[in-house]
């Protein structure tokens, strides 16, 4: 097994669990990937040298045809499309950063195509069900008044879980009417935020914060009733709680709400650049999928309203 997947470089005497930790720490200091992020690429690899040793194949000197029989290992195992590509990706990042390093003398992932999956247009949240969850926590408790902030954040500003997580007040610009969040890759963005987004998260820090405050909660814009940053898993609970208070299908997600953000700005004029910039996407390919979105609730629309539809 070894000779039919090994590459034909000759091998160096390296441990992989060694070489994995210096791609680890690689990915903290060079490309400053967030801890969600890490322990992804970390998990991935993982279960890769985990096939490794199972299949007796050298991991890192293993060639394209090595790697394609991984691949079909794990379609054969019945892993979604989406898993395999991304574990393929998280192997690809590995094998590049051992050629960069020296370690190896060509990458074997560079020739092996990704499994295809059919494209998957982003959900939207109906207005209907915006409305009814935005207005559905109670105005009347601290814990309310923090859940209608977050919730208006969330769709004011189509940010990522993880960025309001992570907001902290000297991010937050209620005069100037926008935020500071720090998105994918340490890349630092500005927001605007709109008139009731304001008003709801100056309702919640003058009435609601400093009844849940703690010293241990330091700068966060948004804590726990225990005084705690609120965590991004406490995030998804608040949303889904407030959701199935709404009577409306709970299978969305909060970051369904990113993309009713997005899609929203766009039937309401917003160009795509911009859309671009408010999402912190880096390439302007990743926000053209909002284009498909409208065009098909453009279609649905037409058809339902069209006396001949």
């Amino acid at each position: 097994m070894i000779d039919r997947y090994c590459a034909a470089t000759t091998p160096q005497d390296t441990d992989p669990q060694e070489l994995l930790e210096r791609f680890m720490r690689h990915l903290s200091a060079e490309r400053g990937l967030s801890p969600h992020t890490a322990r992804a690429y970390r998990s991935d690899l993982d279960r890769y040298l985990d096939w490794a040793e199972r299949a007796s194949v050298d991991p890192i000197h293993i060639d394209h045809r090595g790697l394609r029989g991984y691949l079909a290992d794990l379609d054969r195992a019945r892993y979604a499309r989406s898993t395999i590509q991304r574990r393929l990706s998280s192997v690809r990042a590995f094998f590049s950063f051992l050629v960069a390093e020296g370690i190896i003398s060509a990458d074997p992932a560079g020739v092996v195509s990704s499994p295809k999956s059919p494209a998957r247009l982003p959900r939207v949240v109906p207005s209907a069900v915006i409305d009814a969850l935005l207005d559905a926590p109670d105005p009347q408790t601290p814990v309310g008044l923090r859940d209608r902030a977050l919730l208006e954040l969330m769709y004011a500003t189509g940010a990522r879980v993880s960025e309001v997580a992570s907001l902290d007040m000297r991010g937050l610009d209620l005069a100037q009417g926008q935020i500071t969040v720090m998105g994918k890759g340490s890349r630092e963005r500005i927001i605007p935020l709109h008139h009731a987004a304001r008003e709801r998260l100056r309702a919640w820090l003058a009435y609601g914060r400093g009844y849940l405050a703690r010293p241990q909660a330091q700068d966060a814009v948004f804590i726990s009733s225990r005084g705690n940053r609120l965590s991004t898993d406490a995030i998804r609970r608040i949303f889904h709680k407030h959701l199935a208070a709404t009577a409306a299908e709970n299978s969305f997600s909060p970051h369904a709400i990113r993309h009713t953000f997005a899609t929203h700005l766009l039937d309401h004029g917003a160009d795509l650049r911009t859309i671009q910039e408010l999402l912190g996407h880096v390439a302007l390919s990743t926000s053209q999928i909002y284009t498909h979105v409208s065009s098909v609730r453009l279609k649905q629309v037409h058809e339902s309203a069209h006396p001949r539809g």
